[in-house]
């Protein structure tokens, strides 16, 4: 077969479709992430209580419990990747939407429920987007494709994050809301334009075998020992950006800074560091390998942490806050795809779903539960103590590299699809 062109894969429709499904599966995320933590502290909720509210996020952490259900059953409509795609999508822009209808200050409880139900929705709806963007891929695309899949995800944090918040400063919230939910139709027309992935007939015979084959497969590959090294590994390798990011928004706000320079001056900083350091990694990771990245992209990512103490120390400072919020996020766009093409390297091609979305489920552990104490810690030493605390917490992931990826090893010990 003759080997395409770098244009051939890259301008071709599958990447379009990486795209847009990319925003889909981004903009719930950082709605609950980066939106309803600013509207809530607006309303004067304690910083504890929304902390709290990040155990919400639980079903990304435990989607790998009901993806074998999004694999075995197909709906009566669009097919088995486009039936589940359709589903959630209509779900969450109307769970999105309905969020414009309260007031964090007198119904927070009900608030709680809606974005619970949000978390559910776009937790399956990246089960199924993960399993549609393999499917869809051939293996020489598959690089490509999950670049400009990260890439879109963090671009959707463009909406509620600096969109959003820059109208929450001249109009009501509800607008805001809004305004966040329209976007979600982005992934909706895709769903309705393009081609089913799945053929029939591919679905698994019994919810039995859709369950117990790719855990099992998983697990005997390289023997339990080396399997749950690399789960402990996928949960600390990230764990300092995660607790330093989780209440980021209040922080900036406690700094003194308005909706509108948050949403101009922190976001278009995080989004440019992001793009950089996903582009750069992307780029640096065909020279450099796996094991090494992982290596050079997670100390750069430990060290950005720092520009968050600097920021807690200088206080309202607006190139300080660019700084600050730019060199973190060119981190966690380095380690990002450092621990995306790491668990992709874990996983065997005929249980890609299941076991993709167990280890992306694992990699958000810190994000739901360690970053849900992040409120009582800060209130308990303060913001520069607490960014401290985020870095030394960075360090035990690091050191595991020296056995899950050895830097003079070029190949992973795991054989992908033996």
């Amino acid at each position: 077969m003759k080997k395409k062109s770098f244009k051939e894969a890259i301008l071709n429709k599958r990447m379009l479709v990486c795209i847009t499904t990319g925003f889909s599966s981004g903009l719930p995320l950082y709605l609950l992430i980066q939106f309803i933590p600013a509207w809530l502290r607006s309303a004067e909720i304690d910083l504890a209580t929304i902390g709290l509210i990040n155990l919400v996020l639980f079903p990304y952490t435990w989607k790998f419990l009901w993806s074998p259900v999004m694999d075995r059953f197909v709906l009566p409509f669009f097919g088995r990747r486009r039936g589940w795609m359709f589903v959630t999508q209509l779900g969450l822009i109307a769970l999105m939407g309905s969020l414009s209808l309260f007031d964090p200050a007198t119904q927070l409880r009900d608030i709680i429920i809606i974005v619970s139900a949000i978390s559910f929705f776009s937790a399956s709806q990246d089960i199924v987007i993960d399993a549609y963007r393999r499917e869809i891929l051939p293996d020489d695309e598959l690089g490509a494709g999950n670049a400009f899949y990260a890439q879109a995800y963090r671009i959707s944090s463009f909406v509620p994050g600096s969109l959003a918040m820059i109208l929450a400063g001249f109009f009501p919230w509800s607008i805001a809301h809004l305004s966040i939910a329209a976007f979600m139709l982005v992934g909706l027309v895709t769903t309705l334009l393009i081609k089913e992935s799945s053929k029939p007939g591919e679905a698994p015979e019994t919810l039995k075998s859709a369950v117990i084959e790719p855990f099992k497969e998983f697990f005997e590959r390289s023997g339990w020992s080396n399997a749950l090294w690399i789960l402990f590994f996928i949960i600390l390798y990230k764990l300092g950006d995660s607790m330093a990011t989780a209440l980021e928004t209040p922080f900036f706000m406690d700094m003194g800074f308005t909706t509108v320079e948050i949403g101009s001056i922190a976001k278009i900083s995080k989004t440019i560091g992001a793009t950089v350091g996903t582009i750069l990694g992307g780029l640096a990771m065909v020279k450099l390998g796996i094991n090494r990245s992982l290596w050079v992209f997670g100390a750069f990512q430990i060290v950005s942490i720092l520009g968050y103490v600097l920021l807690s120390i200088v206080g309202y400072n607006h190139f300080v806050l660019a700084l600050a919020s730019g060199l973190e996020y060119l981190g966690v766009g380095l380690g990002s795809v450092a621990l995306i093409a790491f668990m992709a390297s874990s996983t065997n091609k005929h249980f890609t779903a299941t076991q993709f979305a167990l280890l992306s489920s694992i990699a958000v552990i810190p994000r739901t539960f360690v970053s849900a104490t992040t409120g009582y810690i800060i209130e308990s030493v303060g913001y520069t103590q607490f960014f401290v605390i985020c870095f030394f917490c960075a360090i035990p992931g690091m050191l595991m590299l020296v056995k899950i990826a050895p830097w003079n090893e070029s190949k992973l010990k795991s054989e992908l699809d033996s």
